[in-house]
């Protein structure tokens, strides 16, 4: 495999460099020689008649030093790259498929660990993403085509049912009515959680606690028909942000807390003027083991809970991909007595945002 043009050219010049140096320093020495035997031309002419021998030797040492200088230092130059070759040898190799390898570098050139070490955190970096991605697409692919194969089935069913009446096909129209809805709700969230993955460009003030308290009226329905307490606790806190992306970001917590619940439970819902937001729910405990795993896509406490009151363990990964869209620290923790307890920290948008009002 050839070396990529950047590596012979860095060679050439530290080589370049190197015999300047060595022949800056010859001339010195020489010169300095050479000028001895000047000064005393008038005093001896012993020195006088072999001064022309003199500087045909110097000028033979030179060329001499000045050769030898090139050659050693094309060698210590090779030498001294030779660990960037085996780490170009490496990236160029690199692939989605081969990202678990680490770059050796050998005892003696401890100069370049710390970017072979860069590098090899970039690697590690790189395949977990690959990794993450392979197993959403995975996750993703089996969510919809779940709801397509049964809307298969029951379009057979109903085609060769030979009794069907028109009762009947309005029933399977009605079901394949809800599979549809329940394949846009998974569609949107998988939209939601791809929009809260990017950066955000264009951020804009807003109060998170207005923001919390509108989101909040909304579910106040739903909350009733679970027979679960809504409560809020809400203070100004003007933030800057994306304010559509942090009302889905509201909107999973909200339902989220109110779905995986207890019959007469409570939600408490608060917002501070540093800009923290705190979710409390009621609900069946949850082993602490388990909690980085709901911040994942398609991960649910329960593996065989398909309705669609549970939703496609979305929530939570939008909200973790939102929250760092915003640099909003999330913590999750496990109430003693059951349910979850979550904060999204934005203080830093309020600092943000104090700062600048400052600078005017």
């Amino acid at each position: 495999m050839s070396r990529p043009p950047e590596l012979p050219r860095l060679r050439t010049r530290l080589t370049l460099l190197n015999a300047g140096l060595a022949f800056a320093c010859s001339i010195v020495i020489l010169a300095v020689v050479d000028l001895g035997l000047f000064s005393g031309s008038n005093t001896s002419s012993n020195t006088d008649s072999n001064l022309a021998e003199v500087l045909r030797y110097s000028a033979t040492a030179l060329v001499v030093l000045a050769a030898a200088s090139i050659a050693l230092g094309w060698l210590i130059a090779g030498r001294a790259l030779r660990p960037l070759h085996a780490i170009s040898r490496s990236a160029r190799t690199m692939s989605a498929e081969d990202l678990n390898s680490r770059l050796r570098v050998p005892a003696g050139y401890q100069e370049f660990t710390e970017l072979a070490d860069t590098l090899d955190d970039m690697r590690q970096r790189l395949h977990d993403s690959f990794t993450a991605q392979r197993q959403f697409i995975a996750n993703a692919s089996h969510e919809l085509r779940t709801p397509l194969t049964v809307q298969r089935t029951l379009l057979q069913l109903t085609l060769t049912d030979p009794n069907a009446t028109t009762e009947t096909l309005r029933e399977a129209c009605q079901e394949l009515l809800d599979i549809g809805r329940q394949q846009e709700q998974l569609i949107n969230a998988l939209l939601t959680l791809a929009n809260g993955s990017q950066h955000i460009d264009c951020r804009e003030p807003f109060d998170l606690a207005a923001l919390t308290k509108t989101v909040a009226s909304g579910h106040q329905s739903e909350a009733a028909q679970h027979g679960i307490e809504l409560r809020t606790d809400l203070t100004t806190a003007v933030i800057t942000g994306d304010a559509s992306l942090t009302a889905a970001l509201l909107t999973n917590l909200i339902t989220n807390a109110i779905r995986h619940n207890l019959p007469a439970g409570t939600v408490d819902i608060t917002t501070t003027p540093s800009g923290r937001l705190s979710i409390t729910n009621t609900g069946p405990p949850i082993p602490p083991t388990e909690l980085p795993r709901l911040t994942q896509p398609f991960q649910r406490l329960n593996p065989n809970r398909t309705t669609q009151t549970e939703g496609h363990g979305l929530g939570l990964a939008i909200v973790t991909a939102i929250a760092q869209a915003h640099r909003a620290p999330l913590t999750i923790t496990s109430n003693p007595t059951g349910g979850l307890h979550i904060t999204v920290d934005f203080s830093s948008e309020v600092e943000a945002r104090s700062q600048a009002r400052a600078l005017q």
